[in-house]
């Protein structure tokens, strides 16, 4: 039987390594891991340095949490990834500057990089912002794409395992640092520029994608 306090403890070790690597500010972005038959997810407004397994907050796959705890506001969302991705174990967001400038774009991240086929697609999808409408957007988006930008917003990964989510995470953020490198040089005007931007063939990325099929972070 899984621990639970062991899946706390790693739900805030991969916080704290979210800051490190300079994926997120202060308690902006929020974790989760599948749990029984829900998930545990951070609390709202708890710095990850003060975090303690106890403040880790459990709710069931109806939406029910449990008494006396304040979960992430952003938890709706959590749980249609978990709804929509049942074979996948634990979600990392987050408001990494480059990728939420791109969100702010309103741009989806093409495929410029045979590495965006670490998401399991051939592009970086976005979806708009809202509560139970960016919780539905998200929901479909993910069933395709392991990861997502949400508009106006940030950043969602979601893998098998909370150490694969923080990596695919940091790749999708270097996309977005890469795309945002790339427009400037293609032309002034955003919309124009994106346009012009030399991407993968959808041939090409469906051959990438076959060979990534067991690409990607290696754990035990």
């Amino acid at each position: 039987m899984v621990n639970r306090k062991h899946i706390c403890q790693s739900i805030i070790e991969t916080c704290l390594k979210m800051n490190a690597l300079g994926l997120n500010q202060g308690t902006s972005g929020n974790i989760s891991a599948r749990y029984q038959d829900g998930f545990l997810i951070t609390p709202s407004g708890v710095p990850y340095e003060r975090l303690t397994p106890d403040q880790i907050v459990y709710i069931k796959h109806d939406g029910k949490t449990e008494p006396d705890k304040v979960p992430s506001s952003e938890w709706h969302f959590h749980l249609s990834c978990y709804q929509a991705r049942p074979e996948l174990n634990a979600v990392v967001h987050n408001h990494a500057v480059n990728a939420t400038a791109v969100s702010i774009l309103n741009h989806s991240i093409p495929a410029i990089h045979y590495m965006v086929a670490v998401t399991g697609t051939d592009h970086i999808p976005y979806s708009t912002f809202g509560t139970p409408e960016l919780a539905k957007s998200v929901k479909e988006g993910i069933r395709y794409s392991n990861a997502l930008l949400m508009q106006h917003h940030g950043m969602i990964a979601m893998e098998a395992n909370l150490e694969k989510a923080l990596w695919l995470a940091n790749e999708v953020e270097i996309l977005a640092k890469l795309y945002l490198k790339i427009l400037p040089v293609v032309g002034n005007d955003i919309g124009n520029a994106a346009k012009n931007i030399p991407i993968l063939s959808s041939e090409e990325m469906q051959r990438i994608l076959t060979k990534f099929k067991n690409y990607g972070l290696k754990t035990q």
